[in-house]
């Protein structure tokens, strides 16, 4: 049983993940404040409704309650091409470089799953994004606890948070969790057609070279893009149209090495990075689609001409 106190406070963060309609404003989004404000053992009613955002608790004590009702589309798609109608939201959080003075845990059906550790105990150890999905008609709650301290400042509990309907493993960051044999399967030409239509990002390229980042325990992809059809933001740059550069992210264990040849990218912004959905051969997604097309069975129009 888990009891308030003055230097051990639960603080109870509510995700509820329901995919709501209504409008909101981006001021809707985040949530700043200091615990220092709140009566020991009081519990302060927060309300956010954006499918992203950030939360900067300084010098956390007493109590947060925060409900997401993020506004996110009705069919929502993965950048594998998988439909929405199955009512998965994955929510997935990043911790601030210092985040410092608590520890965020998972609730799922009484049971409490640690997902981010006071980085206070271990400064050197990089922070991890952690993802998680509720089915529908699960409850899920997020628990922020103040770890004790004398001295709280200099103390900030700190995060991004995002959340998406029907995110697919292929974009899932807990890695211990994914399961690679779907994450890094290729797309097949329904998902490909589909991909080109809901990614954040679609651009033809080359594979310049494949680098590590072991603090994702990613493997990240430099590209030479050649021609960008589509960009949510501002990924792929450089000094002229037909000379841009960008990295896009995957995961370790799909093993992708450098090669030749003109790849089509797709794929999801993730907290501000490109992560990899479906990259077949551009040769191959061309022909997939002019036969798609031929037959009117495309989702979507792509300029390729």
């Amino acid at each position: 049983m888990f009891h308030f106190g003055i230097y051990s406070v639960w603080i109870l963060f509510v995700a509820v993940f329901n995919v709501a309609l209504c409008n909101y404003s981006e001021d809707q989004c985040s949530w700043r404040g200091s615990g220092l404000s709140q009566q020991p053992g009081s519990v302060e009613q927060i309300s956010l409704h954006c499918s992203e955002g950030t939360l900067d608790w300084l010098y956390p004590q007493g109590a947060l309650r925060l409900s997401l009702s993020p506004r996110l589309p009705s069919a929502a798609v993965g950048p594998g091409g998988g439909g929405g109608s199955s009512g998965l939201i994955t929510a997935c959080v990043k911790p601030s470089g210092d985040f410092h003075g608590a520890q965020l845990y998972l609730e799922r059906d009484g049971v409490l799953e640690l997902l981010l550790g006071d980085r206070g105990a271990d400064p050197a150890a990089p922070p991890m994004v952690r993802c998680f999905s509720r089915l529908p008609g699960e409850r899920l709650a997020l628990y922020l606890q103040a770890t004790p301290h004398q001295d709280i400042s200099r103390r900030i509990a700190a995060f991004r948070y995002e959340l998406r309907g029907d995110w697919t493993a292929r974009l899932s960051l807990d890695s211990n969790r994914v399961n690679s044999e779907d994450a890094c399967r290729p797309c097949n030409n329904t998902e490909i057609l589909m991909a080109v239509c809901t990614s954040d990002f679609v651009v033809q390229g080359n594979i310049r070279s494949v680098e590590a980042d072991q603090s994702l325990r990613a493997a990240v992809i430099k590209v030479s893009a050649t021609r960008v059809f589509r960009q949510k933001y501002a990924l792929f740059t450089g000094p002229g149209r037909l000379i841009r550069r960008g990295d896009i992210r995957t995961l370790q264990q799909c093993g992708v090495r450098p090669g030749s040849g003109s790849f089509l990218f797709t794929g999801r912004v993730h907290f501000g990075e490109a992560w990899l959905g479906c990259a077949p051969r551009y040769k191959d997604f061309l022909q997939a689609y002019l036969v798609a097309k031929e037959a009117r069975q495309i989702p979507c129009e792509l300029a390729v001409d």
